[in-house]
Order: structure tokens, then sequence, then C-alpha cells
């Protein structure tokens, strides 16, 4: 499966991703003290929907564009609208052309104590980030390995913050190595925010994937999963998920009213639903 960002800009999985990271920033913002975001796959940090890649797949519009000029129910559309807001801010006009990736949305939602580290192997697309946001003290954009930067930039400084890793699921071995890579970094930074972004297709193999975290013997972890469809198709994306480590302790039941919402506006068919699963209790 290749997902490299450029080509999926806005779609369905980057809603779901998105609107999470959004509710996790703004809890983060809710205290005083600073907080510190790392990006373990950044992308370019934002994208042109006209542009020839995203124009190519087209994906965005069964995406955002099912979102931006009908909201939701009001309980949901209030979860909705910390990712709302971050789209807007590159939409002045109110038509949508531009797509915020993670960085954006993070930047958007941070204050100027708040630090961001943005990682991203692909030389043309690490070059980007640069160009994006190379004048900005708060941002550090670093082209390496996502995994590697777990060792590197953790802990940080700052004794709050978020960690998100969306890989582009290129190669065998990604769950293995994404359930490493959290294991080695909540090790040194028990305290942080882990978001982790996963495909489904093979059910069978999602499950596996979430039992082999909750056994990672690492506390407080929930997912929230949606899908499109019914997944009896493991050859195509049925849906999406993404743990949440350390989640904010409203972050279950916003999940519960928001994703069977994005469900009911994103889905294929009748199959489409959310759920919320508790991966590994707050105390093991």
């Amino acid at each position: 499966m290749n997902y490299r960002h450029t080509y999926h800009a806005g779609n369905f999985a980057d809603v779901v991703k998105h609107a999470v990271l959004a509710l996790i920033v703004r809890h983060l913002t809710k205290k005083d003290a600073p907080f510190r975001y790392l990006d373990t796959h950044a992308g370019i940090g934002a994208y042109d929907l006209q542009g020839d890649e995203a124009s190519r797949t087209g994906e965005w519009r069964e995406g955002a564009g099912r979102l931006w000029d009908m909201p939701l129910a009001a309980d949901a559309e209030a979860l909705l609208a910390p990712w709302r807001d971050a789209v807007g801010k590159l939409n002045p006009d109110g038509a949508l052309r531009y797509y915020p990736g993670s960085p954006e949305i993070v930047r958007g939602l941070a204050r100027a104590n708040d630090r961001l580290t943005l990682c991203e192997l692909h030389p043309e697309d690490a070059a980007r980030l640069r160009w994006r946001y190379g004048r900005e003290k708060r941002v550090t954009v670093v082209e390496i390995d996502g995994y590697s930067a777990l060792n590197a930039y953790l802990p940080p400084k700052e004794r709050r913050g978020c960690v998100l890793t969306d890989p582009p699921f290129e190669e065998a071995g990604e769950f293995r190595r994404m359930t490493e890579g959290l294991q080695r970094a909540h090790a040194k930074w028990p305290g942080g925010t882990y978001a982790l972004w996963y495909p489904i297709k093979d059910v069978m193999e999602t499950d596996g994937f979430l039992r082999n975290v909750g056994k990672a013997g690492i506390p407080s972890i929930l997912t929230g999963e949606l899908f499109l469809t019914r997944p009896n198709d493991p050859s195509r994306l049925n849906g999406c998920g993404l743990i949440v480590v350390n989640p904010p302790f409203t972050l279950a039941q916003d999940l519960k009213v928001l994703l069977p919402a994005l469900a009911e506006r994103l889905g294929r068919d009748g199959g489409a639903r959310g759920r919320v699963i508790e991966v590994a209790p707050e105390k093991l």
C-alpha cells in the first residue's frame, strides 16, 4: 500500500486523523505550560487540492469535500470545530482548495511558546517542509527516518506534548515497526501522548496489531476506528484507525460522538460505522 500524503490529501483518513489530532492539541493548549509536538512522518505540511497529485485521485472529494459546506449534527460539529478552524485558515475565501497536513493542523492551533519538530525522510518533501517553515523559530524540520526520530528527539525538554506516527505503509512489517517504536518511545517519555495512524484492510491483521499493542506493557491506550464499509474485502482500504496513548480524559467520549457522525457522512454504504476500543486500561 502506497500512502504518500500528497496523493491522498484531504481524504476520509486525513479527516479522521486530523480531527482527532486537533482535539488532542486543543486539550494541550488548555494549560499554560508549553508543549512539544513531534511528527515522525510529516509530509509537506499543506496541499493544493487542485495540484497534480491530489487531482489524480480526487480522494478529497469523498473526505473533506463532504464536510466542508455541510455541518454535522450540533454535538459532533462542536468536536469537529478545531479541525474546521485549521482548514479554514488556509481557505479564507471560503472555497476549499488547500488542505492542511498534520504539521499545519498543529501549527495553526499551537501557541507562540509551543514547539514543533517535523521529521520527513523523503528528500523532496523535507525540502518543501523547510521552505514552508524555515523562518519559524518554533518549528524545526529534520530529514530523518521517523522511527529514528523517536530515539533522537525524546524526551523533549517540555514535559507535555504529542507524538504523531503516520507512516506511508509502503513496506511489509509496518505494524511491527510501529509497535516497537512505541515501546521504545514510551520507555523514554512515558508521560507523552502518542497517536498512531493505521489503515484497515484486513481486520484480522489490524486486530492482531491492536492486541500486540495492548500486550506491550503500556497503560492507558484507546483506539478510534472508522469503517467506510463492512470489511469483507481485505484487498481494499475499508477504513482507518488512530491509536492514542495517554489520551485526554474526554477523548473516548468525544470519539463515541464524532466517529459515528463521520461514518454516517463519509461512509460508502450501510456498513459504515465508528467505534472506540480500550486497548489497555489506565493501570495494568
